[in-house]
């Protein structure tokens, strides 16, 4: 029996006659033996013949009008309307009418092509109840089903089954399977049926059992239809079976030109070769095949660019513009839009955005919201909302689009204002535009605002993936730790994923609670679950402040040995640790031997150098990071300002800072110029620094800069100078409440001996009730790490610390003495 495909991806389950061409000879087969007219050239239109005729012009209804007047309809005549409503594609008015029809019972029965045309419009609307009943119905009226009913009930099975609306999440497979126990009821099965259970199977994620289903099908002497080539090869990239992929193919070769030039067939061996790595062969079949229809082009174009393809993917969709035969769809504009952005080539952007314009009438909106996430991946910001301002149509997912690149870029407080005007045109908040507004709170380290969104979440009822995270993220960056520590208690640990284990040690190593961090890392093995690249950089940090590097030493065997030291985040956070221990040979090792470097891995590694007084080797690497294509930011600059600040390497650093609006487009932000000061003042160019910080005007209105300078005319004792920056420093800092700028203008004149001025300053100190922040110091003996502060008495041993102590300052006193 002949099959028709409706979709590249249809599972062929069933084989309904159901296309135009079939209806008449559906009605043909059933039709009434009416006594001929007497003059035979004269031929009346039958019932039947009027019905089908309406129902192919696609006036189903006005054929219903005319099937309501017949007094006793005929089965025939019933299943005519039933299909003429599929075929029209009213699958809810065709379900309607067959329940019509089992109520007109026990004066009309239903057939086998009842059954099948209701249970393929039960399949199309993927209501599952329905068929079921319409399967209770058959197994009661049919004693014998056809094949062709057997075909559609596994049809609609496998289709209800298979979508987010049916039970597919209720069902254990491995218990019970409806699609399987009608399979193995029926007597005969012809390739259809086998077809459906191979796609069942893909469908269901059990590429295995698919395979094997395909590989019995042969074995019963079935020949594979182009369908079922369709089906299996998803079922092999799936498993990685390369092997079998090749025998597959080979047999697709050997079958012929219907199968081989099959553009199904062509789109599924693309796709399978893609998933498994070979993209040669994938490009070998495309080139070789002889009709490329869009379908085939978007494959192709789409495997590059979800292979990371992205030159590979524009390149071919350059090609597909100049040929003659492709045509273009929206499939195709969004693969080249998505490739672009891959490429984050604003010029190339440009002209795609016009060729868009200049050649579609009207551009749909999925096309149009990925041009402004294109933008924003091209770092132009103001061209994705430009983009977006001139959309004349708007969906949720625009907005969206939209308020996640402010946020990606930094622009939290417009994206904010965004999400309010958002509401204000009636577009209801989801689970991505809470996303959106948690990611915002959490950079602005605003708790009002996440607060009412975590509000608004509970009021509505929304429930999406990773919500916990977010939430716990939000509230550890913005300094409510414990309100984290009891939504993360809260939760089940069923449901406590990956991510929001790794949320809650990250807000625990940033809020400084770093044995806290250090439980949770352990009680995520107590719980069974592994952890990954992100869990090992969110922990690392919290190595440094317990000053102990053995920890950081574990963590890197244990990222060796699971093969996750390779991951560019975990490799700079072991940069990052080793230098800040000091181990800067350590550190070393961990980036020479890491294969892929971004910007933070170099940035990381200058600052290390810097910080443990290394400048020229800073330098040395800040070259080579341009020589390698990794282009710097401005957390860069600042790495290798600060290098060269710690160094005295003044000249190069001025270079350097000079170049780095001039050539790289960094605007230098507050935390340039107070290294750039600090690097002057501290090797005793003061004026020097003084100069620069005066031409700087209103943007060096900021207690960084100012405060740098006053450290550099204490060190080298420009007591006038330190005066005048500390009443500049009165007066930005107006009301701050600390006293660490006063009492570095108290030791300025202490040093020099001007003692009355010292007691004046710390005498406003007193009466102000300002006050310094306690430095903390801690040792690790045995094992065991202790902190201290001045004056701290809550340690367990402070009464042996302090009676040590004294012995020892006794005993220095003692010394000194005796040597004279």
């Amino acid at each position: 029996m002949a099959t028709t495909r409706f979709s590249p991806v249809a599972s062929s389950s069933s084989a309904l006659p159901l296309s135009t061409p079939s209806i008449q000879s559906l009605r043909d087969n059933y039709s009434l033996q009416l006594i001929p007219p007497p003059n035979p050239t004269l031929k009346t239109p039958t019932i039947r013949s009027r019905l089908s005729k309406l129902c192919q012009d696609g006036q189903p209804h006005l054929a219903r009008q005319l099937f309501d007047t017949i007094t006793q309809p005929t089965t025939t005549l019933w299943n005519t309307i039933i299909i003429g409503f599929i075929c029209n594609n009213l699958p809810d008015e065709a379900i309607l009418f067959y329940i019509r029809m089992k109520n007109a019972s026990p004066l009309v029965k239903c057939d086998s092509y009842t059954y099948s045309s209701s249970l393929k419009a039960c399949a199309e609307t993927r209501n599952l109840l329905v068929g079921k009943a319409v399967h209770c119905h058959l197994i009661r009226c049919l004693s014998n089903p056809s094949m062709i009913v057997y075909n559609s009930l596994l049809n609609m099975y496998s289709t209800c089954l298979s979508t987010a609306d049916g039970e597919v999440g209720l069902c254990d497979f491995s218990n019970y399977d409806f699609v399987r126990k009608v399979f193995d009821t029926m007597r005969k099965r012809n390739v259809v049926a086998w077809n459906t259970m191979v796609s069942w199977y893909v469908k269901t994620e059990r590429c295995k059992k698919a395979a094997q289903q395909f590989r019995l099908m042969m074995a019963k002497g079935i020949k594979p239809t182009a369908v079922s080539f369709v089906n299996v090869f998803p079922a092999l990239s799936s498993i990685g079976d390369y092997s079998n992929a090749n025998v597959l193919y080979g047999m697709v070769i050997k079958l012929g030109n219907e199968y081989v030039n099959d553009l199904f067939v062509v789109s599924s061996a693309i796709s399978m070769y893609m998933e498994l790595g070979y993209l040669d062969i994938a490009r070998k079949i495309f080139d070789n095949c002889l009709d490329r229809n869009t379908e085939i082009w978007n494959t192709m174009i789409g495997e590059y660019v979800q292979r990371n393809c992205p030159l590979e993917g524009i390149g071919l969709f350059l090609h597909a513009m100049d040929s003659d035969n492709s045509i273009l769809d929206d499939v195709s504009f969004l693969s080249a839009l998505t490739a672009i952005s891959q490429l984050q080539c604003l010029e190339l952007a440009q002209q795609l955005h016009a060729y868009i314009i200049k050649n579609l009438e009207a551009v749909p909106v999925n096309v149009l919201n990925a041009i402004v996430v294109m933008y924003s991946r091209c770092n132009s910001i103001q061209a994705s909302f430009d983009a977006f301002s001139q959309m004349r149509e708007r969906d949720v997912v625009s907005w969206n689009t939209m308020v996640f690149a402010f946020v990606q870029h930094g622009l939290d407080d417009e994206g904010l204002m965004l999400v309010h005007e958002m509401q204000k045109q009636g577009y209801r908040i989801d689970s991505v535009t809470v996303t959106a507004l948690l990611s915002a709170a959490s950079n602005l380290q605003n708790h009002h605002i996440g607060r009412q969104t975590h509000a608004y979440l509970l009021r509505h009822g929304l429930q999406f993936d990773g919500m916990d995270s977010y939430l716990i993220d939000m509230y550890s960056k913005s300094g409510l730790i414990r309100t984290a520590q009891l939504l993360f208690e809260k939760s089940s640990i069923a449901s406590k994923d990956q991510a929001t284990w790794n949320a809650m040690i990250a807000g625990y190593t940033q809020n400084g609670l770093t044995d806290n961090a250090f439980i949770t890392f352990r009680q995520m093995f107590d719980h069974k679950l592994s952890p990954s690249a992100v869990t090992l950089a969110s922990v690392l940090p919290a190595c440094n402040p317990m000053g102990s590097i053995n920890l950081g030493k574990q963590l890197h065997g244990f990222s060796i040995r699971h093969c996750l030291d390779e991951n560019v985040f975990v490799a700079t956070a072991l940069i990052d640790m080793y230098s800040k221990s000091g181990a800067v040979s350590y550190a070393e090792n961990v980036f020479y031997n890491t294969l892929e470097k971004n910007s933070v891995t170099y940035t990381t590694m200058i600052l290390g150098y810097g910080q443990n007084g290394m400048g020229k080797r800073a330098l040395s690497l800040f070259y080579s990071m341009q020589a390698s294509g990794v282009i710097p930011d401005s957390i860069t600059f600042i790495a290798v300002l600060s290098a060269c600040g710690y160094v005295g390497l003044v000249d190069e650093g001025l270079q350097i800072f000079n170049a780095m609006e001039r050539e790289y487009n960094i605007q230098p932000s507050t935390e340039h110029y107070c290294c750039v000061v600090d690097m002057l003042g501290r090797f005793g160019r003061v004026v020097e620094a003084h100069k620069f910080v005066e031409q700087l005007g209103e943007e060096a209105s900021t207690l960084e800069i100012w405060g740098s300078l006053l450290g550099a005319c204490r060190l080298h004792g420009y007591v006038e100078l330190g005066e005048a920056v500390a009443n500049k420093l009165l007066e930005i800092d107006a009301g701050n409440g600390k006293a660490g700028y006063h009492l570095l203008l108290s030791n300025i004149y202490a040093e020099k001996g001007y003692w009355e001025r010292a007691d004046r300053v710390r005498k406003e100190i007193r009466e102000r009730g300002l006050r310094k922040e306690v430095g903390c110091s801690w040792i690790e003996v045995a094992g065991h790490l202790s902190h201290f502060v001045s004056r701290d008495q809550e340690h367990p041993r402070s009464n042996d610390i302090y009676e040590m102590l004294e012995g020892l300052a006794v005993d220095m006193t003692d010394r000194v003495h005796g040597s004279f």
